[in-house]
């Protein structure tokens, strides 16, 4: 079994990269192009990967007090605070570049998925937990609540990866794309170990 430390330090590299050129960001990116507009893939994305994020974040403190495994609330913690710094940039940005952080149009817009991305029961985005999910998640203990967080959050990250191509496809702003690539590689190992951390609860993610 990989240790969950690792995570922490291969999303820190990316963190500290990207807060170094952040002053860089309010005129744009460091090539000198202009803020993106309201409406660019830029701005969708950060608005709405803030809000994806926003629900791991949740998650993750949901089950770090539902259990007493130290592997999973480790895990839990560096998603929380990966996931919460990122998130910090993402709305930051906006700010940077004098953008709304809430669209009038729907979620995955900006993706061409406008049409398809909200779900029922308050699932927003691809990948994201039900309302339903997240109370029943908040009612587990021990064993329970580490399988259910584990298979939650493999759906969740596969959503964000879905995401994050994306945005390493249609944005323009270089820092955010590096930051995009970075969640994808990042989040794909996670799910790895999330795998290996089911099976060693009889248990497999979700189809």
């Amino acid at each position: 079994m990989r240790p969950t430390g690792w995570i922490a330090g291969a999303t820190a590299a990316v963190l500290v990269a990207v807060g170094a050129i952040t002053y860089a960001v309010a005129d744009g990116d460091a090539s000198g192009t202009r803020a993106p507009a309201a409406d660019s893939a830029d701005a969708g994305f950060a608005r709405d990967m803030a809000v994806h994020h926003q629900q791991a974040v949740e998650m993750s403190y949901i089950v770090r007090d539902r259990t007493e495994d130290v592997e999973v609330r480790r895990l839990a913690y560096d998603i929380a605070q990966t996931q919460a710094n990122q998130r910090g940039m993402l709305l930051g940005w906006l700010d940077l570049w004098e953008l709304p952080k809430v669209s009038p149009d729907p979620p995955m817009t900006w993706m061409g998925m406008g049409d398809m991305a909200t779900g029922e029961d308050g699932s927003l985005m691809p990948g994201m937990a039900t309302d339903t999910e997240m109370k029943r998640l908040g009612t587990l203990n021990g064993k329970r609540a580490e399988v259910l967080y584990l298979q939650l959050m493999t759906e969740h990250h596969k959503g964000g990866i879905h995401m994050a191509e994306g945005c390493v496809a249609k944005c323009s702003v270089g820092v955010e794309k590096r930051l995009a690539q970075g969640m994808v590689d990042a989040q794909q190992s996670e799910i790895k170990l999330m795998a290996d951390m089911l099976a060693k609860r009889d248990a497999t993610a979700r189809d």
